[in-house]
Order: C-alpha cells, then sequence, then structure tokens
C-alpha cells in the first residue's frame, strides 16, 4: 500500500484513533485480514467472525510489527475504531485507487474469470508493473485488500469482480472504480440464487453501466459469442471492443486446433495485426479466456506480437484449476476441483477427452452446487455428455447430486458399466488406486464445497509413492 500515517487513514474511513501516542506513524506495510500475515508496518483488518473474532488477536499483531488495528471497538493496542470494519476497508481502497493513478481493469463472468483474470495480468505484467486478484478473492472484502496491495509502481491492476446477487457488482465498482471492464459470459452459476440467465445478465452487466464515458477512456470489453454478453453494448457509454470466434469481433482466434496434448493453438487477430498463439494450459475453453486477455492488453497498448509471446508463455497462477501432474507410471492427473458449473464442467470434459485420445479417461466428478431448479437437468446433463464424449469410465462421488450424475452417464451408456457412483472421495481413491492403469488420465471436478481436490491430491501421492518404491 502507499504509506499512509494513521491520522490520516483514520481521516479517509471516518474513525477514532485509540491508544495510539503518534498519530504520524505511517503504516508502510501490506494490510491484513489474517493475523499470522503480520508484519511490520502494516495494519491489521479485525473481522468478527461466526467462529473467529479478528480482535482476540489485536495485541498479537502489534507484537508482530503492525503499525495498528482497523476496528469496531478499542483492543488496548494502537487502533482506528469505526462503525463498520467492513465499510472502512472499502472507503480505505477507494481513497488508496483514486491516489494511484494505475489503470484499474475489472471483470467478471459465470465460468473462466480466475483463469483469465491470470492470463491477463501475465500478459500486462510484460509491460508494466501489475496487481491482481490472488485466486479468487473476487468479493468485498477480497477486492479492497488487494486493491491496497498496489503501490506508486503500479501500472495496472487487475480485479476480478464475483457477484451472488443484484447489486453486488455494482458495489464492488463503487470501491474500486474501472477504467476498463470485461464481462466473459452468462451461465448456469449460482442460478440457484439469482432465478435465471437473465438476472444473471442484470447483475454482470453493472460492470459495464459504471465504466466511465468513451472520452472518458472508458472501455468495456464484451464476449461477441454469448447473446447475453452481446446485449450489454447498449447499457453502456464506454467503447465497445468485441472479442470471440465470430467474424464481426475485434479481437478474434481462427484456425482453433489443440495439440496432441490438449492445449490450443490459434491464430489471433487483433486490430493492430495478427500472430499465432500456442497455449501451456489445456483445454478449448481457454481460447475464449485468451482472446479476454487479448482484448484487455490490445486496449492498452500492446501490440498483436507481444500478446501472442505472453499469451504463449502463460502458465495457470492458481492452484486446482486444470492443474496437471504426470506421475512417474505414465498416469496424468488433472485437478480441476477448485469449483465447478454446468459450463466449465463441459468444458473440463471436452479438454480430458482431447488430452486422453488413444489412452483410457476417467472423470471422476461431484455436486455443481447452488443450481436451484435445474440441479438435477444439469447433472444428468453432464453425465451424459461424458458418455457421449468416449470418457472411458465417469465415477460420481457423493450423495444426491452425484446419483445423478452416474444415473445420466448410466441412461446414455451402451453398456451399463462406463459410470459408478461411491459414497465419498475416500472412496474414490480406494477405487481409483486399484483399477488406475500407466498411461490413465483423470480428471478430477466438483463444486468447492465437495473438497474433492483431496481425491487428486491421493492420486499424485500414489505416484510420488510409487516412483521411490521403484528406486
Amino acid at each position: 500500500m502507499i504509506a499512509l500515517s494513521l491520522a490520516e487513514i483514520a481521516a479517509v474511513v471516518g474513525g477514532q484513533t485509540h491508544d495510539i501516542p503518534d498519530p504520524s506513524v505511517q503504516v508502510t506495510g501490506p494490510v491484513v485480514r489474517d493475523s499470522r500475515e503480520a508484519v511490520p508496518g502494516s495494519l491489521f483488518v479485525a473481522f468478527a467472525g461466526e467462529r473467529v473474532d479478528g480482535h482476540d488477536f489485536a495485541a498479537d499483531v502489534v507484537a508482530a510489527g503492525a503499525v495498528a488495528v482497523l476496528a469496531s471497538r478499542p483492543v488496548g493496542v494502537p487502533a482506528i475504531v469505526v462503525e463498520d470494519v467492513q465499510s472502512a476497508l472499502g472507503a480505505l481502497a477507494r481513497h488508496v485507487v483514486a491516489e494511484l493513478g494505475a489503470t484499474l481493469v475489472a471483470l467478471t463472468g459465470s465460468a473462466g474469470k480466475t483463469s483469465t483474470k491470470d492470463l491477463i495480468a501475465q500478459v500486462l505484467r510484460s509491460k508494466a508493473p501489475t496487481v491482481f486478484t490472488p485466486g479468487s478473492l473476487n468479493n468485498e472484502i477480497g477486492l479492497p485488500l488487494t486493491a491496497l496491495t498496489a503501490t506508486e509502481e503500479t501500472k495496472y491492476l487487475v480485479l476480478e469482480m464475483g457477484a451472488r446477487g443484484i447489486g453486488h457488482i455494482r458495489y464492488l465498482t463503487g470501491l474500486t472504480p474501472p477504467k476498463v471492464g470485461l464481462v466473459l459470459n452468462v451461465g448456469s452459476a449460482h442460478i440457484g440464487e439469482f432465478g435465471g440467465r437473465e438476472q444473471i445478465a442484470q447483475a454482470k452487466g453493472e460492470l459495464v453501466e459504471s465504466l466511465p464515458p468513451a472520452e472518458e477512456g472508458g472501455t468495456a470489453i464484451l464476449n461477441a459469442d454469448d447473446p447475453l454478453v452481446r446485449a450489454m453494448a447498449s447499457r453502456t457509454q464506454a467503447k465497445v471492443l468485441l472479442f470471440g470466434e465470430a467474424g464481426e469481433a475485434d479481437v478474434r482466434a481462427e484456425n482453433v486446433r489443440l495439440t496432441d496434448s490438449g492445449q490450443p493453438s490459434f491464430r489471433l487477430h487483433t486490430p493492430s495485426g495478427a500472430c499465432d498463439v500456442t497455449m501451456r494450459l489445456y483445454g478449448e475453453h481457454h481460447v475464449s479466456n485468451a482472446l479476454a486477455a487479448a482484448a484487455v492488453a490490445h486496449e492498452l497498448g500492446m501490440s498483436a506480437t507481444e500478446i501472442a509471446t505472453a499469451l504463449s508463455g502463460a502458465g495457470s497462477l492458481s492452484r486446482w484449476r486444470m492443474e496437471v501432474t504426470e506421475r512417474p507410471d505414465g498416469v496424468t492427473v488433472v485437478n480441476d476441483a477448485y469449483n465447478a458449473n454446468p459450463e466449465s464442467m463441459r468444458a473440463a470434459l471436452r479438454a480430458l477427452a482431447a488430452m486422453g485420445k488413444g489412452r483410457r479417461t476417467w472423470a471422476v466428478l461431484g455436486k455443481m452446487a447452488e443450481l436451484g431448479d435445474e440441479a438435477l437437468a444439469e447433472h444428468d446433463a453432464v453425465g451424459r455428455l461424458a458418455v457421449r464424449l468416449n470418457v472411458s469410465k465417469l465415477v460420481a462421488v457423493g450423495g444426491r447430486e452425484a446419483s445423478w450424475l452416474q444415473l445420466g452417464a448410466y441412461n446414455e451408456g451402451s453398456w451399463g458399466e462406463e459410470s459408478v457412483h461411491v459414497s465419498d472421495a475416500q472412496a474414490a481413491v480406494h477405487l481409483l488406486r486399484s483399477e488406475l492403469r500407466p498411461g490413465d488420465v483423470v480428471l478430477v471436478k466438483a463444486s468447492r464445497s465437495v473438497g474433492l481436490e483431496s481425491v487428486a491430491q491421493a492420486l499424485v501421492e500414489t505416484g510420488a509413492e510409487g516412483e521411490v518404491a521403484a528406486r
């Protein structure tokens, strides 16, 4: 964060100083909410959660070097006391962003936000210092904490914005007003909470509504291949730039194909030129993500050659998202277990099919959460797709929703043994350890609440143990 005195911070957030001998002392380190991350010069934000109250750690963080605590009550050590800690954190982020002068890029969408954010960050930081959302910390707490990591050297600030209802993105853009806004897609993620795709589109479109007009440098980057996103052009006064595979897209891909290992390759076209891209990531769905990143980079002045070079060198910066591990025995484990919705499930299955050509393929799948009345149909459809893609075996893990996955595959299958339903992750690991053979490809994917990353980790560890045993 840019250096600010405690007196300045108190004025920005409308707080009162308590137990602060010298209000001119500056916060020169990070703003943190985890007491274990407190370092000399930091500011600790004390949230009172259901199980843990950050105020209880106030003395510990100051002992670790924190300058003060942002709190809702006096804590016996230097503190800035406010009525609402979350609102104060947002106000501090809004002030710092305004002072920085960095170009702020915000993105949202139903699927692919984190992977696309990681691509944008890698492309832009090849040009200038860039700060971006770590993982998927895209809510009313994670977003301002990310913004506060920016310094005077920061040229670009790339922020992922999530939404679980109407008004959420509007609130986030009020904290960190973007100059460039990107909407990836409108899918089924959280459809049970929103009530329908039109409502999701309404919420996601709040991002483009927040942008400054074109004459002030605002740019809305929209997916030309998604009708609900493309229609958002009417909701903004910003310049509109389209990306996608549609012929009229300003930034588009031609000659899309997958390498033998399942990595996308294509000809990138931008208004400044064309260049070939071969990605390190796996799955054709990353083409759309790459085009979105390319559109942002083009708008910020990068050439097609610069963009293509950066995209071709970009990897995954976030855990458990198409994370590929090759075991010594030739088994490939694809850990995509961070989260799941119908769109990302379909993309992951298609990636598995591409990666597993000529090999046995396993889809270890679990529940997709928050689908509401669409849950049965969507799980059934994913199970059927696994069979249509000739996935060798579907292992459905968990309760009711997993049984729907398995039933869809069973009903679609020709011989009834393409799928199996197991009760939990441990049962899945036991099955896979007994049946995997060298050369097999295993995809593991479910909503975060299912915790299927433990299956992928167990399979990777099994491979490591096998390597040790072979020695």
